[in-house]
């Protein structure tokens, strides 16, 4: 069936020929009246579910007060995001953006400017590391070095090296007279949900600070309670001097945010940077709200607890089909099953299924449900990964008894 209505739409977007028209908690109804049980929430996005009472309320209210006003004028709601973020976290100082592509350009930018304040503008270039996704600007599709994204965008901009992740010695090879700072996902997403051991964490910030180099962490996927604490970068041992954030920061509401200590930001003075739309009245109020129900007694105890049945239960389901699945990977609820079979044909199964999905790097599979899921809700889910693996094997060819 041809989607008449989206022929305006630059066709950018693989579109599946499904769409939305509700959603509550984990749960979405398609336009056909189908309901499915969504384990992406927008790409790590809907962290809260589907309207959240406390988030709809917060928007509800602020749209009868006030929905924009210029980033020349104080923010009193604005002022207290970025110093609960700050108290929630190693930073001092905080940027607000509308995305995690924004947030990233941040980054760099204050990475860059730190040196050249501190008299260094030849030190420009940042490290990063093969697997990494950090945006679809030019800038952080560079950083992030996949070619298939970069192809056909003319001359890459300049001032990014690549290493293999994970590799300490290629990293500290990589180290030169230009180089600014380090930047890295804490644990990858796009890149096939993969994890640089803390060790190499350690590793790297001991190499920023005998070189005087900012780490940068990427954790627009990571962050905001996806991983079983409110930062990825808090269960490593590991503190970064700069952190970009978004997705969940404003529970389905665009909102992105780059963090910095007092250090770091040093070289950002009135000019350097800005935003029309970022620390908008409704993108605040929404992160407050996120906020309030993540800060709250308990939430990261529920999403532990979730994040360690939902892996005991997948470790069964890969002991089970063998050809369908090789590996469960990642940290609190954001899960990666490897798949043997194409990942694309399991992300198919599972939505045939009613479970919704995305796809990763590695021909991984992504598990992303919203930090809200029950267990009766893990166990549904894992159901219909059950029956689309038992259907994908009954798929495959016979083995030769051995």
């Amino acid at each position: 069936m041809t989607n008449t209505s989206a022929a305006h739409l630059m066709p950018v977007f693989a579109r599946a020929d499904l769409s939305f028209e509700k959603g509550e908690g984990v749960w979405l109804t398609a336009t056909n009246g189908k309901r499915y049980l969504d384990f992406t929430s927008g790409v790590a996005v809907n962290a809260l579910g589907h309207a959240h009472p406390h988030l709809v309320a917060a928007l509800q209210e602020q749209a009868t007060r006030l929905w924009h006003m210029s980033n020349l004028f104080g923010s009193p709601d604005g002022e207290r995001l970025a110093a609960r973020l700050c108290e929630a976290s190693f930073a001092d100082k905080v940027f607000f953006a509308n995305s995690g592509a924004e947030a990233m350009e941040c980054a760099i930018k204050v990475t860059r400017k730190y040196q050249a304040a501190k008299g260094h503008p030849e030190r420009y270039r940042i490290i990063t590391f093969e697997g990494a996704f950090h945006g679809r600007t030019l800038a952080t599709l560079a950083a992030g070095g996949q070619e298939k994204y970069l192809e056909g965008f003319g001359p890459r901009v300049e001032g990014f090296d690549q290493v293999p992740l994970g590799d300490l010695e290629a990293t500290k090879k990589a180290i030169g007279p230009h180089t600014a700072g380090i930047l890295i996902e804490p644990l990858q997403g796009e890149g096939g949900v993969r994890s640089p051991t803390n060790a190499f964490l350690k590793a790297l910030r001991e190499l920023c600070d005998d070189n005087k180099l900012l780490l940068v962490f990427d954790e627009v996927q990571s962050g905001m309670g996806r991983t079983g604490e409110l930062f990825a970068y808090q269960r490593t041992g590991v503190a970064p001097d700069v952190m970009a954030l978004a997705k969940a920061l404003g529970g389905g509401f665009p909102m992105g945010a780059c963090l910095a200590t007092n250090e770091a930001a040093s070289g950002m003075t009135a000019g350097t940077h800005g935003s029309t739309f970022g620390g908008n009245p409704l993108a605040v109020s929404a992160a407050n709200a996120v906020l309030d129900v993540m800060l709250a007694p308990g939430f990261f105890d529920h999403v532990k607890r979730a994040s360690l049945l939902l892996k005991q239960k997948l470790a069964s389901i890969v002991d089970r089909h063998p050809g369908v699945l090789s590996e469960v990977r990642g940290e609190g609820l954001l899960i990666g099953l490897k798949a043997v079979v194409p990942a694309n044909d399991l992300v198919l199964a599972l939505r045939d299924e009613n479970l919704l999905t995305v796809g990763a790097g590695e021909n991984v599979v992504r598990l992303l449900p919203p930090l809200i899921v029950s267990e009766a809700e893990i166990e549904d889910a894992v159901g219909r990964i059950e029956n689309a693996c038992a259907k994908l094997s009954a798929g495959l060819p016979k083995r030769e008894a051995v």
